[in-house]
């Protein structure tokens, strides 16, 4: 799994560039309906919503944005019908690719993702077609300068986590059961542990190598998709080697 963090890392840092252009707030500001829509107003009982709020707040958002997108997922305003609709298939030389969206029109969404993917050579599938080659897990990704390994291990063995893997850039990546990400996330702040990454996400369960020439242009297609405004995260069982982000 640990080709995920590469992505990852990769989207960390896009995300900082976009977020200095306020690119981000739209997506944020969806996943704050979302998360309000399901669970209530109240951050302090919503785990979700919290997690929304802070990821919006890290990027500065501005806190009546925030607050709008609290009131239209309560449904106290207007503009809070979204769906989640994840669309799955295959990006150049087969590679297993996900989106997960947030949507207020179907119509608009569907065909814009089926674009997307053919533009980069690749096609949507049917639901389930590469869904079945991922594990939803809890995702945390820490500088292996700023932390111990011996405690972050205690810490996440103790609190659910599956796994702590070190990766060739120097990061430490630790995984858990989507249940226990909040639990984790709240035992790593108290340790005084910040990760650099934390996501609930999709990791491959085995990676796929590509030549560079494909590889370039699955990562054409996912950053594609990362752009697109109604796509929350993406995910893929692409082996991103340094060669191929050197390319």
């Amino acid at each position: 799994m640990a080709g995920h963090s590469k992505w990852a890392n990769i989207q960390h840092r896009k995300g900082r560039v976009d977020a200095q252009r306020g690119k981000l707030w739209s997506k944020l500001s969806k996943a704050i309906i979302v998360a309000a829509k399901s669970g209530g107003g109240d951050p302090a009982a919503n785990l979700k919503l919290r997690k929304a709020i802070d990821d919006a707040k890290a990027v500065s958002m501005p806190k009546d944005n925030i607050q709008r997108a609290i009131k239209r997922g309560t449904g106290e305003l207007d503009g809070g019908d979204l769906e989640e609709i994840i669309y799955e298939g295959y990006g150049p030389g087969g590679v297993a690719v996900m989106a997960e969206t947030l949507t207020d029109n179907r119509n608009r969404t569907g065909p814009e993702m089926k674009s997307l993917f053919s533009k980069a050579g690749g096609e949507v599938g049917k639901t389930g077609c590469v869904s079945y080659l991922f594990d939803r897990k809890g995702l945390f990704v820490f500088d292996a300068a700023t932390v111990e390994e011996e405690q972050l291990m205690e810490v996440a063995l103790e609190h659910g986590g599956d796994d702590v893997e070190s990766t060739e850039e120097g990061k430490f990546q630790v995984t858990c059961a989507p249940d226990v990400f909040d639990e984790l996330s709240g035992a790593f702040e108290e340790a005084s542990l910040t990760p650099e990454i934390k996501e609930v996400t999709r990791l491959p369960q085995t990676t796929v190598d590509a030549d560079p020439t494909v590889g370039k242009q699955v990562l054409k297609l996912l950053e594609a998709l990362d752009e697109h405004d109604d796509v929350q995260n993406v995910s893929t069982n692409l082996n991103i080697t340094d060669e191929l982000i050197s390319e």
